[in-house]
């Protein structure tokens, strides 16, 4: 749960949980909720390397609300009136509430995170997991910057690409599984082989996502196909078409990409320059590439078979997930 305000924000924030509905009554079943991605990745990272996750849930949690309180203020920013197949909070409330309700998120996680200490946490830990929680919060605002400068520039590279989303996606992934490995373990070098870990599943995630956001089916991600193409995002099939279309191709695709508002006729178009020059092979082809250095990271650590195969198994699912 999260802790209370004693304010109205305490109703906004349960609902954007998907604990409460638009009117503030408890729903016996939530809806709306994300995967929950960030604190299944803390617990797990704690719990392979031997260590009691029931001591995890604080930072667990945590990591769940700082994630969230990044998607009521993307919301707000992209100006999306729908999350999770439900009104967005600034399309209910307004964005000056929702703008606060968000920032309040952000508060309250580090407030949860301290009850690492009533979990038999040492004080030393527990500062180290908060150093994390702020420095990743941070990377993830640095990167959300980056992309909003990336939106009216048709010249970013993919290494630009990637550093961005190694800090607005990534960063807060990788943090989930080195505060789990932290509490789990005291070798230094778990903990260092846990964070390459993650971010490689960041850069998976990430770049998987771009791709769903192309070519993936409405009925599976909640999105029409080309979706991101219309909001003329520079996701990474566009940065590689950008740097690798033929001439010709790009220049009408940058045409494209300056326009206020697509048609039907500029999607198909985009569409035909990402295949004629392979943008979607080279983002699969970079995903696998990610998924092996990923499994290679934990080699040699200590894991029992249980979590070597759910290692293996999260990274099948982010390869190849269609939602």
């Amino acid at each position: 749960m999260l802790p209370k305000t004693g304010f109205e924000m305490d109703r906004v924030l349960q609902y954007h949980m998907g604990w409460r509905n638009e009117q503030g009554e408890a729903l016996d079943t939530p809806e709306g909720q994300g995967k929950a991605l960030r604190p299944a990745l803390c617990l797990f990272g704690c719990h392979a390397l031997g260590g009691d996750w029931n001591k995890a849930l604080p930072a667990a949690a945590a990591l769940e609300f700082i994630h969230n309180f990044s998607l009521i203020h993307d919301d707000i920013q992209d100006g999306d009136i729908e999350r999770r197949h439900r009104p967005t909070v600034w399309y209910l409330w307004g964005p000056g509430k929702a703008l606060v309700s968000g920032d309040a998120m952000h508060c309250l996680a580090y407030q949860t995170a301290m009850g690492l200490k009533e979990k038999g946490i040492t004080q030393e830990r527990a500062l180290r997991v908060s150093q994390s929680l702020v420095e990743s919060s941070l990377a993830m605002i640095e990167g959300q910057c980056m992309d909003l400068d990336f939106e009216n520039n048709l010249t970013i590279s993919q290494n630009q690409y990637l550093d961005m989303i190694r800090r607005k996606t990534g960063a807060l992934i990788t943090c989930s599984v080195q505060i789990g490995a932290l509490l789990g373990s005291e070798d230094p070098s778990h903990e260092e082989a846990f964070i390459e870990y993650g971010v490689r599943l960041g850069r998976i995630f990430q770049v998987k996502d771009d791709m769903l956001g192309i070519w993936g089916y409405e009925h599976q991600t909640g999105k029409s196909a080309g979706n991101d193409i219309r909001r003329r995002k520079k996701s990474y099939p566009i940065v590689y078409a950008l740097e690798n279309a033929r001439p010709k191709a790009r220049n009408e695709m940058a045409a494209i990409y300056q326009k206020k508002s697509l048609s039907e006729g500029d999607v198909e178009n985009v569409l035909a320059v990402l295949e004629e020059c392979g943008a979607r092979r080279q983002a699969q082809s970079l995903i696998e590439a990610e998924a092996s250095s990923g499994l290679r990271s934990l080699e040699g650590l200590p894991l029992h078979a249980w979590a070597k195969q759910e290692a293996e198994e999260l990274i099948d699912f982010l390869v190849n997930r269609e939602y």
